[in-house]
């Protein structure tokens, strides 16, 4: 592979597939045409106005095929084995017959990879750059993904978030953004986490707290719930504790930490709040770029110097 830079183009003489997202990987596909790779895009809907440098392919494999690296994106894998590409005319699931297309020594890079992309990635010699722990860009992006939680609860709610009464799971990096806004905004939040750590942080935001052991005992009282943790948590025998007409937001990548059909079932309201930061494409695509153009250069640096 080249990846010498050509007047301030990073990315001069590569071909980037991008492949699956929504309006952040259009931004993302911008980007990296900006920086000198020719860019094949499939799996979300083109721009309204042309992006110089993106050749826009009908089908997947025409658009991995020969790339040096493939950009899906960060919203989880869900359980078929398909890429997050809510606008794409067909799933899309990376297996290895698509793989097997990528040129030699090809890299994937995404948020996290499932089982099966890492037995299609082994089985056809292709690196996987994986980047959802990077926690200076997930908070880069995290103000999006709340603002578009927030969007989720008030379309979803008749009540005010003010003096809600809001239990909400986990409190990693978007749970902590959560929690501190939830409180700022006059929510009556209780965060429940296994971390005690965790736990103390939130309270130093003004929740209340429990082990997530003891989830059941703050349920019966929740006007809301949002769960951030990509397990399953929140079971059919919790979900009946809550009280009729209470909203339950999933805010994990897959496989999700709530039983959404037994939350339908039970008459609850329920959304699964998958990928929030296309809420502010531009801004969560520039942060993710970031970190992928670092990512790549690295990596090709690493070519060079071997």
């Amino acid at each position: 592979m080249s990846g010498q830079s050509a007047g301030g183009r990073p990315l001069a003489g590569l071909v980037v597939a991008v492949v699956a997202g929504d309006e952040r990987e259009q931004e993302i596909a911008r980007l990296a045409a900006a920086a000198g790779a020719n860019v094949r895009a499939h799996g979300f809907t083109p721009p309204a106005a042309p992006l110089p440098g993106v050749q826009w392919c009908d089908d997947p494999a025409t658009a991995l095929a020969g790339a040096h690296y493939a950009l899906f994106p960060i919203p989880g894998i869900a359980a078929d084995g398909s890429l997050f590409a809510p606008d794409a005319p067909a799933p899309i699931v990376p297996d290895a017959a698509l793989l097997q297309l990528l040129a030699p020594g090809a890299q994937i890079v995404l948020g996290r990879a499932d089982a099966g992309l890492r037995a299609a990635a082994a089985a056809t010699g292709v690196g996987l750059v994986e980047y959802e722990d990077d926690v200076e860009l997930m908070l880069d992006r995290g103000p999006a993904v709340v603002e578009g939680v927030l969007a989720q609860v008030i379309a979803h709610t008749d009540v005010t978030i003010h003096g809600a009464s809001v239990v909400l799971v986990g409190h990693g990096t978007i749970g902590r953004l959560l929690a501190r806004t939830l409180v700022l905004l006059g929510a009556h939040v209780t965060v429940a986490a296994r971390n005690g750590v965790q736990r103390a942080d939130a309270r130093t935001a003004g929740a209340a707290t429990v082990d997530l052991d003891h989830l059941a005992e703050v349920l019966p009282g929740a006007d809301v719930v949002l769960s951030t943790v990509p397990a399953a948590v929140l079971s059919a025998p919790l979900l009946a504790l809550l009280p009729p007409g209470a909203l339950v937001v999933d805010v994990a990548a897959p496989p999700g930490g709530v039983d959404l059909a037994a939350a339908r079932a039970r008459g609850l309201r329920a959304v699964w709040a998958r990928g929030m930061g296309r809420r502010a494409p531009v801004t969560v695509g520039g942060s993710q770029w970031a970190g992928i153009v670092r990512r790549i250069e690295a990596i090709e640096e690493r070519r060079r110097a071997g």
